[in-house]
């Protein structure tokens, strides 16, 4: 099952700072809409509790139009860096891969040594497309989102 490197996820106390420093400095471009989402489906798939988040993509230079991007979210309620694998920490946050089978490869992960954190959901984003996500563990602990968008 072939898989292709989607983004990494960055979450800060000031998503609008972070994205305008990685805007300025390493001259990524902002891939709208900017992001505000909330509901079910987003604490189902991330695994936390009234999940709600505000953010932006932004391209990486060098990918091309179609290139990876840098996630950078806010959480209404995050944690400090520590304890177990939680989606709304602040700092590296995931790293995500489209799969075209995102059951399948879920499976994969945790026939690896990876674990389940969240369940896999599928929901339309405004002004994006049909997304269908979850998130699991590597088997260190470090956060994976697992996508595909319709």
């Amino acid at each position: 099952m072939p898989m292709v490197f989607s983004h990494t996820n960055i979450i800060s106390k000031d998503w609008r700072k972070l994205a305008d420093f990685y805007i300025e400095v390493f001259d990524c471009k902002p891939v709208p809409p900017a992001r505000d989402l909330s509901g079910e489906w987003l604490e189902k798939g991330t695994g936390v509790k009234a999940a709600h988040l505000e953010g932006i993509h932004l391209r990486l230079p060098g990918g091309g139009e179609n290139g990876p991007t840098l996630e950078i979210y806010s959480y209404s309620e995050m944690l400090e860096s520590s304890g177990a694998p939680a989606a709304n920490r602040i700092g590296f946050g995931h790293i995500a891969f489209h799969a075209d089978d995102v059951r399948k490869a879920l499976d994969s992960v945790i026939s690896h040594g990876g674990s389940r954190l969240g369940e896999v959901v599928t929901h339309e984003v405004a002004g994006v497309g049909r997304l269908t996500f979850t998130y699991a563990t590597d088997p260190d602990g470090n956060i994976i989102e697992i996508q595909k968008w319709d």
